[in-house]
């Protein structure tokens, strides 16, 4: 039997799926949990915010200790600033999606027969038809739990047992802001001058494009224009704050 069209008679590819779904499904219960969108937005704004106060501090002629004690104020109260700001972030939500979960409970006793039919017109939107959509909405379990879990998922989009994580959400933050903040201050505790820049927006440049590559590599887009979208931002923004630094420095010298 000759192969299908869609299987290379060279080298087919050998596929577990479970193994995929197993995968997918870990990568969406983490996005779900906060704690990829942390992670990404933590180091990002740690390179960012910290490369580009450190380039202002040295463009105004400032001396290497002027720019440790600046950069390593700002890995402190980045860090904790943002740990802070996500763990409101996502406590919030979360306490917006009980209470919604909370109020579909309440439907759910109080008129459950609305629910059945908003259950059925999903699965007909889903595509499936008018009386196999009834069917198997009158199937449902009866036991609460299991129908109101059922309810959230499909009527609302809503999955009960990943609401978000404002622990892991706030830990991830603070700890990979952090670790962005340091890539560009650790040069300046070895060289200084003109050298530590250089070596910085270089650190910096090479962080960026490995975050950059890595976000797109996981959402399954071109690694090279992540990569590089990412540097562009470093870049502009390292020569615009690198600027301002010299323009001020020389105002007030």
């Amino acid at each position: 039997m000759s192969p299908g069209p869609f299987v290379d008679p060279i080298e087919p590819r050998v596929t577990d799926d479970r193994s995929d779904a197993e995968e997918l499904q870990r990568r969406v219960d983490s996005a779900n949990r906060g704690g990829a969108r942390a992670a990404v937005l933590g180091v990002n704004d740690g390179l960012v915010t910290n490369v580009c106060l450190i380039l202002a501090v040295a463009g105004a002629d400032s001396s290497a200790s002027a720019v440790r004690i600046a950069g390593f104020a700002s890995l402190v109260a980045g860090a904790f600033s943002m740990a802070a700001g996500e763990w409101v972030s996502v406590r919030s939500q979360v306490e917006i999606y009980e209470g919604l979960l909370a109020e579909l409970r309440r439907m759910v006793r109080r008129n459950p027969k609305l629910v059945l039919d908003r259950i059925t017109d999903k699965l007909v939107d889903s595509g499936l038809a008018t009386d196999t959509a009834q069917r198997a909405a009158t199937e449902l379990p009866l036991d609460e739990h299991k129908f109101l879990d059922f309810s959230a998922r499909l009527v609302f989009g809503l999955n009960p047992d990943e609401l978000g994580s404002p622990t892991t959400a706030a830990v991830s933050s603070l700890g990979l802001f952090g670790v962005g903040a340091a890539i560009p201050l650790l040069p300046w505790f070895f060289v200084d001058g003109t050298t530590a820049v250089a070596v910085s927006v270089a650190a910096t440049a090479a962080a960026s494009v490995a975050v950059g590559a890595w976000v797109s590599r996981s959402a399954e887009r071109p690694v090279v224009r992540g990569a590089l979208r990412q540097l562009v931002i470093v870049v502009a923004a390292s020569a615009v704050t690198y600027g301002i630094g010299s323009l001020f420095g020389t105002a007030i010298a």
